[in-house]
């Protein structure tokens, strides 16, 4: 039963090899981008790309860097 369970197992990666590599055919995905997805956007014109001011800037982390510290108003307790 054992060698049932392994020629069963070993059939199917020669399969899923046979389709990752291309053997059958190309996959789907590989063709070219469709244009119609670009002709389906709705105002397309009305996205703009603004630059940010320097307070937006403050609260941006920069990759590669350790993160800012924060600005704190401490005052002693009163009592």
């Amino acid at each position: 039963m054992l060698r049932w369970l392994i020629a069963i197992l070993l059939l199917a990666n020669m399969i899923a090899f046979a389709l990752a590599s291309g053997m059958l055919g190309p996959l789907p995905a590989a063709g070219p981008i469709e244009s119609n997805h670009i002709e389906r956007q709705v105002h397309p014109e009305w996205l703009k790309a603004t630059p940010i001011s320097e307070a937006q800037s403050a609260e941006q982390v920069i990759i590669g860097q350790p993160d800012p510290s924060p600005a704190l108003n401490a005052a002693p307790l009163g009592g």
